[in-house]
């Protein structure tokens, strides 16, 4: 099962998925055929307002007019459309959510998983080791750039954190006198803005955009291609013990993070691993349990 940005707006009553992040909230709807992919977005958190919301509470691609109630509760949530959720973000108080709709760690069948891992993790480490069926490394470049490592039984084989990249701007700006605050790293966070990545915002000079010469592209460059060495550090480190190891990016800033990565490395760009390993363990009524998937 795969996952694609969703290209208009799902009807308010269909069926949905939700994965609470940090930073966003990231929603799926079924596919429309049996061979089409899920249909994702992502939102901002709600706090009962859209004073801080893209799409105006609705849990919903914003429409062209950005139309929407200011107070609504965000759609889908009831008991009869949520098909499934899981939390790795704060949960609003006010907000009710199913209980027996929800995915606990405990669910998610990685095998050697420890209490305290992170269930978007558990969901990435776990699908991912399915859809190989080999060793697989899983960066997930969110709001956190998490390395999971999954060994060739599907077992839990560690991993590492270090800050993302809006993180590192944020730091960068909080702790000096001088440096900009950037809003964000000003990186694609659609698979579907990879192509317009590609031909639009990358300079045609190489140098210009590995060194600028402004001080806010000085920031992005610098986290960016610090974030993508750790990134190939990593697969390299783990494929000295398996050298079959799979490397598996996924996460908003993955698709950028993507181009600065040497092809030789072999990385392979899956954006919504922990939406479709919540869709797997969580099935429509109308769709079998997980099968075995390969990629």
């Amino acid at each position: 099962m795969r996952a694609s940005e969703v290209q208009g707006e799902p009807p308010a009553s269909e069926a949905r998925w939700l994965l609470i992040g940090n930073s966003r909230w990231h929603w799926a709807v079924p596919p429309l055929a049996a061979d089409s992919p899920l249909r994702v977005w992502h939102d901002l958190p709600w706090h009962g307002d859209r004073s801080e919301r893209e799409g105006g509470g609705t849990g919903a691609p914003v429409s062209a007019t950005g139309a929407a109630d200011e107070d609504a509760i965000p759609a889908g949530v009831a008991s009869a459309l949520l098909l499934g959720w899981a939390a790795v973000g704060p949960v609003p108080a006010d907000l009710v959510l199913p209980p027996e709709a929800r995915l606990e760690l405990a669910e998610v069948p990685l095998q050697a998983a420890p209490a305290w891992l992170g269930i978007d993790r558990a969901l990435a480490g776990w699908w991912g080791w399915r859809l190989v069926a080999a060793p697989v490394l899983v960066a997930d470049a969110g709001t956190v750039l998490s390395f999971t490592r999954v060994d060739r039984e599907g077992r839990f084989a560690g991993g590492r954190l270090l800050a993302g990249a809006a993180l590192q701007l944020r730091a960068m700006a909080g702790g000096t006198v001088h440096l900009p605050a950037l809003e964000a790293a000003a990186v694609p966070v659609a698979a579907s803005a990879v192509a317009a990545l590609a031909e639009d915002d990358v300079p045609a000079d190489p140098a210009a955009a590995a060194w600028p010469h402004d001080t806010a592209g000085a920031m992005r460059s610098g986290v960016l291609r610090g974030l993508a060495a750790a990134i190939a550090a990593a697969i390299q480190e783990t494929r000295r013990e398996e050298p079959d190891c799979r490397l598996l990016l996924t996460g908003g800033d993955g698709a950028a993070l993507s181009f600065l990565l040497d092809p030789a490395l072999g990385a392979e760009l899956r954006p919504y691993l922990c939406l479709e390993a919540l869709a797997a363990l969580r099935p429509a009524r109308d769709q079998p349990s997980p099968r075995s998937l390969r990629i």
